[in-house]
């Protein structure tokens, strides 16, 4: 019976690139950028790498397809490259894939990087998949923060909360997310919000303002794994280990049948709970230590809180609302910014949420470093409330 892979696979390294409105960058560049910092925190030459995954969403901005483009731009030593997509969650993806071939005994050194160009492909927010003739009850209206405005509606009729106080509270979420972008030197967005600017927004897909939704960014971020006696053996002390890593994806039940009521993430309360089974974890509220999930809007973090059962059902509201979730708090969420205040180029998200997890647990955080944290746990959406692919990452230090 399979026991999982709970300290079986050690991070040897990380790398992230500057996100943002990247034109003086092209795909290639930004997969150097992380590349080189995970090469040189690993502390490995290119002939120690055994295989790679890479991530990427969109092949209009020249990555193409297959594994060549990151092969190619990284002049890897004639490795396997798997290319992955996921949605969102295509990173985790990549991250998924080069931990299980460490852990099977199938590669001792594996990378993974995601990127994504998404200034470049002319969209004013994430693209959207052409239905064709053959899928004509899909609405060409439709729009993703549609789709998660509908999340909220249907979180605040179940939960019986009003809707100026479900407005308050993702409010928060975005200032929460905002104060703590102002630390972080590779995001997007570095400047603070007030509450008012915040509720006085344009509004988007009500309660949804301008500050609720996710930027639209440029990026990319590498992660290099081994197992934690290679890891001894090339010098690194204090390691930071895999824990648990799931994954759960839609079938069907939630948009094709009566018994999901639109209020939460079906998923993402099936990859949380067998996380948390992986990682020996029973407490999650008391023993996580930190967390960067998938807030492409406020909203989204907000609904997250309780399918990660860190909040009880119905009151995640209430907790961001006390300050549970801010730096300060219980269980700091987003300590860099999150996707927020980063954007979210689709192929690298996953990725760059472990980057954060990585450098806190290292003690490398510099102003954003919280006090020795034990876990941190990762969630990265991909789809609609209604469609998706949840993964669920956590990782920590070695022995914990």
């Amino acid at each position: 019976m399979a026991a999982g892979i709970r300290d079986k696979v050690a991070i040897l390294g990380m790398g992230c690139s500057k996100f943002g409105e990247r034109w003086d960058a092209g795909p290639d560049d930004l997969m150097v950028e992380a590349y080189l910092e995970a090469m040189q925190d690993a502390g490995i030459e290119p002939t120690q790498l055994d295989a790679a995954w890479f991530s990427t969403h969109i092949d209009e901005v020249g990555t193409g397809k297959g594994g060549t483009p990151m092969s190619l731009a990284l002049r890897l030593p004639n490795i396997a490259v798997t290319r992955v997509e996921n949605f969102c969650a295509g990173g985790s993806e990549a991250f998924r894939g080069a931990v299980y071939a460490v852990a099977s005994g199938a590669a001792d050194i594996a990378i993974a990087l995601g990127v994504e160009k998404l200034k470049d492909t002319g969209y004013g927010g994430l693209p959207t998949g052409n239905a064709g003739t053959l899928i004509p009850q899909v609405s060409p209206n439709g729009s993703a923060p549609g789709n998660f405005a509908q999340l909220a509606s249907a979180y605040r009729t179940k939960h019986g909360v009003s809707k100026d106080d479900l407005k308050r509270a993702i409010a928060h979420v975005s200032v929460k997310s905002h104060a703590n972008g102002v630390k972080s030197p590779k995001a997007h967005l570095r400047k603070a919000v007030t509450e008012e600017q915040v509720m006085n927004a344009p509004m988007i897909a009500d309660p949804l303002g301008l500050f609720d939704c996710c930027g639209v960014s440029d990026g990319a971020a590498a992660a290099i794994v081994c197992t934690p006696e290679i890891a001894r053996s090339l010098g690194k002390k204090n390691l930071t280990t895999v824990k648990a890593l799931q994954l759960a994806v839609s079938n069907g039940s939630e948009a094709q049948y009566n018994g999901w009521d639109g209020s939460y993430f079906h998923t993402a309360r099936i990859a949380a709970g067998k996380a948390y089974r992986e990682a020996g974890i029973e407490r999650p509220r008391e023993q996580i230590s930190m967390m960067e999930v998938h807030d492409c809007f406020s909203i989204t973090e907000l609904v997250t809180m309780e399918d990660l059962f860190i909040s009880p059902e119905g009151q995640g509201w209430k907790d961001v609302m006390n300050g549970f979730y801010d730096a300060d708090g219980g269980v700091p969420c987003q300590i860099d910014g999150g996707l927020k205040c980063f954007g979210h180029p689709i192929g690298a998200s996953g990725l760059r949420m472990l980057y954060e997890m990585y450098l806190q647990l290292q003690g490398r955080a510099g102003e954003r470093q919280l006090s020795n944290p034990v876990f941190g746990m990762t969630h990265n959406l991909g789809g609609s409330p209604s469609t998706n692919v949840c993964s669920v990452a956590i990782v920590g230090q070695e022995g914990a």
